[in-house]
């Protein structure tokens, strides 16, 4: 501000015409903070000053005038505010900046370079609307959200004897299948939730299942570094596919073609050739365990959340990252995929993130949720699903991010209140039912409450209610 002080205002501030009784001693004895030479003005000498201009020189854009500008001959303050509010409405924001006179004030020496406004509380009169021109912007608000009937719990499905880390819903409807801690994938029955089936082969805790849409075929994965596929005309393992050098977390099939990409506490990410189990491509760029991995026929392909706190948007063809979205300030556990909508989700202590395909802008954060959040879900109706890691699960309306609903389904009976967790969770094919894996040994299925209304539940929504963070 100095700099631009003194460049611009230091040679017009002041410029007296000497005469012939102006002492030269007087110049000398004071200067101001700016470097500018005070001249003495009623200390006996006659001063006259030079004006360049009918308009005051303040001391910096902006800055009202001081005693040292008022001295110069020109219309007083009062007289200058009388004129402003006789000119024409349309013409009252010009008269901060012309002289009275009428010519546009300029910079000397910088003529093409229009004066900024005075900041003065202007008032523009624009038709009947009355605005203020330091009037603040308007805080954004949510749009109404889309109502929801509320979930309940009807089910409860036992039988595993460790944690339920995995779960998936087969392409027909008819059952679906859980992986745990205990080592074992079983296989249930949808409709009454009965066991149909047990597979061993695993020797640690399994943490990715998915059964495909192209082929009998069931994938897992667990801790023991091991991805199988099972015939499930024979209830076999037909092929493993082996190269993670640690546990595998997750994993997905793309939806086209036949490929199988699995995520891995080694860092990376790997994709499959499901018939010659050859490793086509390894991903490589996180620095810590990726603990998410998703696939979709569009680009980009493969998105995958890691422990680095990261999201990566890779090119399946040349095994490349495209984007790495690093919002997330904690590691990200879940990553979801809108089954309509070309966006996405990501799940993270610190909040829940949507995005827009394919280059990962942010859309919004649903924030509330404060927990580790292991697993997100979303059916074609705009209803998300989080499930996290001390057994709370919420329920949000996709577009607007309102939280509708919250849940904190009881323990079995047997288990310690620490045992309450939920590590997936999943809709069935029809999107009428809601199914969690749980750290009690559980699986949990929720229905929609077919008695509520917009009246027995209304949307508690108000407009003002969001708050938009700065950093």
């Amino acid at each position: 501000m100095a700099v631009k002080l003194r460049n611009e205002y230091g040679p017009v501030l002041h410029m007296p015409t000497l005469k012939e009784n102006f002492k030269e001693k007087g110049l000398q004895n004071s200067s101001d903070s700016y470097g500018h030479k005070q001249y003495p003005d009623n200390q006996g000498q006659e001063v006259e000053y030079l004006v360049t201009g009918t308009h005051p020189y303040p001391p910096g854009p902006g800055v009202a005038l001081t005693a040292d500008t008022k001295i110069q001959r020109m219309p007083s303050e009062s007289a200058a505010q009388s004129l402003a509010v006789a000119l024409p409405s349309q013409a009252r924001v010009d008269a901060n900046r012309t002289a009275p006179g009428g010519s546009e004030y300029r910079l000397p020496g910088a003529s093409d370079r229009s004066q900024p406004p005075v900041m003065t509380s202007v008032i523009m009169e624009a038709g009947n609307a009355k605005n203020s021109a330091l009037m603040a912007k308007k805080a954004p608000t949510m749009p109404k959200p889309q109502w929801h009937p509320p979930w309940k719990l009807y089910r409860v499905i036992s039988g595993h004897l460790g944690w339920v880390r995995c779960i998936a819903v087969e392409p027909g409807n008819q059952w679906f299948v859980t992986g745990s801690a205990d080592r074992t994938i079983k296989i249930w029955d949808l409709a009454s939730g009965k066991l149909k089936l047990s597979l061993t082969g695993h020797i640690s805790t399994v943490r990715g299942v998915i059964v495909s849409t192209r082929s009998p075929y069931l994938f897992s994965c667990g801790e023991d570094k091991q991805v199988k596929c099972w015939d499930l005309e024979y209830n076999k393992v037909i092929r493993h596919y082996h190269g993670h050098l640690s546990a595998v977390y997750g994993l997905d099939l793309h939806p086209t073609i036949d490929v199988l990409v699995t995520c891995s506490r080694d860092s990376t990410a790997r994709i499959w050739d499901v018939r010659t189990k050859a490793s086509v491509h390894t991903l490589s760029g996180h620095t810590n365990a990726v603990a998410t991995v998703r696939c979709q026929a569009a680009e980009p392909q493969i998105i995958t959340g890691s422990h680095d706190t990261t999201i990566r948007l890779w090119d399946l063809v040349a095994g490349k990252t495209r984007v790495t979205l690093t919002n997330h300030k904690k590691s990200v556990r879940a990553v979801v995929l809108h089954p309509r909508h070309y966006t996405f989700a990501s799940g993270s202590p610190d909040n829940i993130k949507q995005w827009k395909f394919p280059d990962g802008s942010f859309i919004q954060n649903l924030s509330g949720h404060n927990a580790i959040i292991n697993t997100l879900t979303v059916n074609s109706d705009g209803v998300l699903v989080s499930g996290a890691d001390n057994g709370t699960m919420h329920l949000w309306d996709w577009r607007t991010g309102y939280n509708f609903q919250r849940v904190h389904a009881a323990v079995q009976p047997g288990s310690l209140d620490s045992e309450s967790g939920i590590f997936a969770c999943a809709f069935d094919q029809s999107e009428s039912r809601l199914l969690t894996a749980e750290a009690d040994k559980t699986i949990k299925v929720y229905r929609e409450d077919d008695t509520a209304t917009e009246e027995t539940h209304p949307v508690s929504w108000k407009p003002e209610i969001i708050k938009r963070k700065r950093f």
